[in-house]
């Protein structure tokens, strides 16, 4: 008879179970809308990027050290006989711990689809998600008194010429650089970005100089950033990128900063098509994260 798996190798096959890399959830997305399931929330069950299941897992890991810790389980179909009951102490316990709304909630997410149950947990009120209490890249942080910003400008203006993503930065090759025969537009092109995807990025119009002197005379198969300060907020850049990107392509300042932001305010097609730039294709996370 063979040995039943470890707990966390059991956890660890689940996840593998789960992963649904270059699946399109857009298009369970439109099954469910075809079938009348309310898209609210909507979820397939699956795991599309490679960063999701990275974060999913240490939720999941840290999940099973307290039920082992703290309820002294040591099998996984035990846990999921217990499963709600289990994940609504832990959650409650960190509601009374103070932690924040979104990482509360981003918890709820890993284990109800770690648990493949969207119910799990109901009994727990989370605290909720309120705009004024978001402080990334909108206020200065502790960590930014350990970045020296006249040190890294190249970066910098990078990042504001197109907009990546940390890994995609990392990632990035100078042969990746490179001028569209079709427009002549400077592209930057990201081979994997979040889920997989692949994008052209338009260059930020008038900061082609900012891209071109990284790869001059550049190896194609050399990355263009050897090293990326781990105290820069790459994502501050990127809402500045998707500010000033909306507000030349649509010829309009954006609405003042005080209050809710509302879609009759904006041109959807150019906010859009700067999700677009940003590896998005959703006008709600323009919205609520980035010309907010």
């Amino acid at each position: 008879m063979g040995k039943r798996p470890g707990l966390k190798y059991a956890a660890l096959q689940r996840l593998d179970s789960l992963m649904a890399i270059g699946e399109k959830r857009a298009e369970a997305k439109a099954e469910a809308q075809r079938q009348g399931e309310s898209l609210f929330a909507f979820t397939d069950g699956k795991i599309h990027s490679y960063e999701t299941r990275h974060n999913y897992q240490q939720i999941v890991m840290r999940f099973l050290d307290w039920c082992r810790e703290i309820h002294e389980i040591h099998d996984l179909t035990i846990m999921d006989a217990h499963a709600d009951e289990l994940a609504s102490l832990y959650l409650a316990e960190r509601v009374e711990k103070g932690y924040s709304a979104w990482t509360l909630q981003t918890e709820r997410s890993a284990l109800r689809l770690f648990f493949q149950d969207r119910t799990l947990t109901t009994s727990v009120v989370l605290p909720q998600r309120k705009r004024e209490n978001i402080v990334r890249s909108r206020h200065a942080v502790v960590r930014d008194q350990h970045f020296q910003a006249e040190n890294w400008q190249p970066l910098i203006h990078f990042c504001l010429a197109c907009g990546l993503r940390r890994a995609e930065l990392r990632d990035l090759l100078a042969g990746q650089v490179y001028v569209r025969n079709s427009d002549q537009q400077l592209i930057v092109l990201v081979t994997k970005g979040k889920g997989g995807k692949r994008r052209e990025v338009p260059v930020f119009p008038g900061r082609e100089q900012d891209v071109l002197v990284l790869v001059k005379d550049r190896d194609p198969g050399e990355h263009v950033f050897d090293h990326l300060p781990g105290n820069a907020d790459i994502h501050k850049y990127r809402r500045q990128f998707a500010q000033e990107l909306y507000e030349i392509l649509s010829g309009h300042p954006l609405p003042p900063p005080e209050g809710r932001l509302h879609s009759s305010e904006l041109d959807q097609d150019v906010a859009l098509q700067v999700s677009r730039c940003l590896g998005h294709n959703r006008l709600d996370i323009m919205f609520a994260h980035y010309l907010r």
